[in-house]
């Protein structure tokens, strides 16, 4: 598997955690643990993706500023995101387990928010010339 398909795997599986985050707003109770966990995840794997692309093996980690500050040695621009993976890191781990880790709407909305402003720069970032040519051209969803 050449580097774009493997980036393109990593940004695929982030997409679908950030789509399942959002779909898991329409339940009743709201898995606020859930939902952030999955806003965790998709930034983990865009920033992962991002070493991938550049032909760095990502750490086995879920420490989002560790792989922000690696991102930060490609390109500065990504050094804009170290507080939204201040926010984010603790959803990778600690909600999975019963920790006393008391989350709410506010936390969730923020996760959310943050892991979204994550995809859409990273999208940005990374897109392939061809990828931007077929979404002026609006070939591609």
């Amino acid at each position: 598997m050449n580097k774009q398909d493997l980036n393109n795997e990593w940004f695929e599986m982030a997409k679908t955690d950030l789509d399942a985050a959002e779909y898991l707003l329409n339940m009743r109770p709201v898995p606020i643990e859930i939902i952030c966990y999955h806003c965790e995840q998709s930034a983990e794997k865009m920033l992962k993706g991002v070493l991938v692309l550049h032909n760095i093996e990502p750490p086995k980690t879920h420490d989002l500023l560790q792989l922000c500050k690696q991102c930060c040695e490609i390109d500065e621009e990504y050094e804009q995101f170290s507080d939204s993976c201040i926010e984010l890191t603790p959803y990778g781990v600690q909600v999975r387990y019963p920790s006393g880790i008391e989350l709410d709407e506010t936390d969730m909305r923020c996760a959310l928010q943050e892991a979204r402003k994550i995809y859409e720069f990273v999208s940005a970032m990374c897109a392939s010339p061809d990828e931007d040519a077929e979404q002026e051209q609006g070939l591609t969803l």
